[in-house]
């Protein structure tokens, strides 16, 4: 069956498109959405059966966990047990946008988000787009580039489906975006946080 591909405002997206795009997610299917560097690759997290075909499809090592985007701070308690202190203050300085704020991972998570590290790195995005996406499903959703492991991650819909043809269920094409570098990972499950990955935000 051949990826459907949906036109989106980047800015203000249709809203009843995102809750079609949320139904796809509900129904573990994969959807590829922008985001304010490269398009991602979304799947309902909580759902193992889901989160496993993102690891197929994009021939992901078990071993590299999933980060997860969120719609608000609220939805971190989805995900994560607590909100450390010095976790508050990166949340307020740089959320919305390019920082994954890396947490002790809630009990009952699907295993191969964590990828058995227990802990689990979570973003709020600043894309319009893929923050009203997870704010439709009302749960967060995965978030690697929609790209083969290894492969260049992808800025345009077409090159999102130059990648996967029709191993997705469908692409939400907002145009081009930015690309640069990816998100900011920070682990805050340490005092002083520590920082894995230096990305687009600078903390």
């Amino acid at each position: 069956m051949a990826t459907e591909v949906v036109r989106v405002d980047p800015v203000a997206p249709d809203e009843r498109l995102l809750d079609e795009a949320a139904r796809v997610l509900g129904r573990g299917g994969l959807v590829a959405f922008p985001t304010e560097t490269f398009y991602g690759l979304g799947a309902a997290a909580l759902d193992r059966r889901a989160v496993r075909r993102v690891f197929e499809v994009k021939g992901r090592p078990a071993s590299m966990p999933l980060l997860v985007l969120v719609d608000s701070e609220a939805m971190v308690g989805r995900v994560a047990p607590e909100i450390p202190a010095r976790a508050r203050e990166l949340i307020t300085r740089h959320w919305p946008g390019a920082l994954t704020l890396v947490f002790r991972a809630a009990a009952g998570l699907p295993a191969e988000l964590t990828a058995g590290t227990g802990t689990i790195g979570v973003r709020l995005p600043a894309h319009a787009t893929a923050r009203a996406l997870v704010r439709a499903l009302g749960a967060p959703v995965t978030a690697p580039s929609a790209n083969p492991t290894g492969a260049e991650p992808p800025t345009t819909a077409g090159a999102v489906l130059a990648h996967f043809g029709d191993a997705l269920d469908l692409v939400l094409d907002g145009g081009p975006t930015p690309g640069g570098a990816p998100s900011t990972v920070v682990d805050v499950t340490v005092d002083p946080p520590r920082v894995i990955r230096q990305g687009a935000v600078v903390v």
